[in-house]
């Protein structure tokens, strides 16, 4: 298998000084120093595990010979997907928005399980489902809009409404163009079906900080203005610089069920 990228693990990132640690863990903290005077910071700090939680979490996506994480198997209809056995996670978003990349750093603890993450965006044409253990499952959907697959609607659909044992959802929003009119077709099929979600804005080592806070700002303000199932705190990833994936980690085993009880920091 591959060795584990730098700042993978939880306790490379505690070497670091304090207010980079904070970056990289809480990268949403790091913006909130710089909002006007009276913004509302509450939605920056709904989810905020200890240390404790943040470790137990990564345990669950740390491969071993007694909790394996593997991929199981992929579909292109609900009738070839495995059985609803655990609790499930799925990740949705536009065709180039990083999420083969995203679920590549939170399985990097895990080298040997193979995420194929394309040069060409829309590769993922299938369901793609990971077993983590005998916790959870998580599934990479394919991409929406650019080359989207032919069946893409019926599938994604399909899965949505008929998944029983799907916990959260987890749309994937580019951090450096923010909402566009695909994904607005997406919160809409979400709100429609009643599925609890949360948005994960990727790419925010390529957006510079006045841009991502702008993107942050405008998100949450339509997120508390046109949704109801989606969660009111959002996620900010780097897949290349780790930020936010061992925060998203701890939230992915939070609402699986596999960390009863977060302790705020």
């Amino acid at each position: 298998g591959r060795a584990s990228p730098p700042l993978a693990a939880l306790s490379q990132v505690l070497r670091l000084e304090r207010s980079r640690r904070t970056a990289i863990v809480f990268p949403l903290q790091k913006l909130e120093r710089y909002l006007a005077p009276g913004t509302d910071t509450a939605p920056f700090r709904l989810f905020q595990p200890g240390l404790a939680a943040l470790q137990r979490a990564e345990a669950l996506f740390r491969s071993d010979r007694g909790h394996p994480i593997d991929y199981v198997s992929s579909a292109v209809r609900m009738d070839h997907a495995p059985p609803p056995a655990l609790p499930e996670v799925c990740f949705i978003g536009r065709s180039n928005v990083g999420k083969s990349s995203l679920i590549r750093a939170l399985f990097s603890l895990a080298p040997e399980v193979e995420v194929r993450v394309s040069k060409t965006p829309g590769h993922t044409k299938k369901m793609n489902f990971f077993k983590v253990g005998k916790y959870f499952t998580l599934v990479d959907m394919p991409g929406y809009g650019y080359r989207a697959p032919q069946d893409f609607v019926e599938m994604v659909e399909a899965y949505l409404q008929e998944r029983h044992n799907l916990k959260r959802t987890f749309l994937l929003v580019d951090g450096v163009v923010g909402l566009q009119k695909t994904d607005h077709i997406a919160v809409e099929m979400l709100e429609e079906f009643g599925i609890p979600y949360v948005m994960v804005l990727t790419k925010i080592d390529r957006a510079s900080r006045g841009l991502l806070l702008k993107n942050v700002l405008e998100i949450q303000e339509f997120v508390k203005d046109n949704t109801q199932g989606c969660f009111p705190q959002l996620f900010l990833v780097s897949s290349v610089e780790f930020s936010g994936v061992h925060l998203l980690r701890c939230f992915v085993a939070h609402v699986t069920g596999n960390l009863p009880t977060v302790e705020a920091s």
